[in-house]
């Protein structure tokens, strides 16, 4: 299959029983070079996270704000170079839904809030609805990095036993509305993945109750493999690669990386 061949070889993928105890930080990487002048000046228009002092609450709203910061400065698209810098990601004003995540990564650290990810494989068929017609061309595998934030005191005993909360749970009880009438995500129009966090469940694990009228908050058909948890999207992807191998981004990037999402 075509798609086989664009991704990259020589990985091993396989599913990890409770991940390996990462704590992550708010250490700056090259992805997420939360230092850079670019990224700095995002984290001011965006404001201050919490007066000094507040508590989980606080910390969690503040996300929610950089989130809706990103969605309306940061445009959508398909871009496939997933470890590229945030500061680039900002001076190019567009990015994928990973890359955007990455951007709410860099600005959580700036903040002091830290931030680690979790791996997953999701079958590329996830993905066949946005590309109808190009389905030979998307690959059967895809790596996401999905953000976890700790926005609450680690007890000191046990760093990793700390509660993250997944950035799948930043809207859960904010008074929106979530899993409408109107359906879960998925997958097909303009609304994309990173915007679709704030008014409906994204689940992976298939542990959320959706409304009766419609399931497609569980994304947990599409979920082939837990890598487990890194300490930075930069290990995820230096451990297990890239959705697609250094070619195809290569080949792909010049074009998929301005076509605006949903189009």
């Amino acid at each position: 299959m075509v798609s086989t061949l664009l991704t990259p070889r020589g990985r091993t993928r396989q599913d990890v029983a409770g991940g390996h105890g990462a704590c992550g930080g708010t250490a700056p990487t090259r992805i997420l070079d939360r230092g850079h002048p670019r990224v700095r000046s995002a984290v001011r228009r965006i404001g201050i996270a919490t007066p000094e002092g507040e508590g989980p609450a606080a910390k969690v709203a503040a996300l929610r704000r950089a989130h809706r910061w990103i969605s309306a400065e940061v445009r959508p698209v398909y871009s496939v170079e997933e470890a590229r810098p945030v500061s680039q990601i900002l001076r190019l004003g567009r990015g994928s839904c990973s890359q955007r995540m990455a951007v709410l990564e860099a600005v959580a650290r700036a903040w002091g809030v830290p931030s680690r990810v979790r791996g997953l494989v999701v079958d590329g068929t996830f993905w066949y609805p946005r590309f109808p017609r190009l389905r030979r061309l998307v690959p059967d595998q895809v790596v996401l990095a999905w953000p976890e934030f700790l926005v609450d005191e680690p007890p000191e005993a046990d760093r990793s036993a700390a509660r993250r909360l997944p950035v799948s749970e930043l809207f859960a009880g904010a008074g929106e509305r979530r899993g409408r009438a109107d359906g879960g995500f998925t997958n097909a129009g303009p609304e994309t993945l990173f915007e679709a966090l704030s008014r409906t469940s994204v689940d992976w694990d298939g542990a959320t109750a959706c409304p009766a009228s419609d399931g497609s908050c569980d994304l947990s058909a599409y979920l082939l493999t837990d890598l487990g948890h890194f300490d930075s999207r930069d290990e995820l992807f230096a451990r297990h690669g890239q959705t697609l191998c250094g070619p195809a981004r290569f080949l792909a990037e010049p074009v998929l990386g301005r076509r605006a999402a949903g189009l």
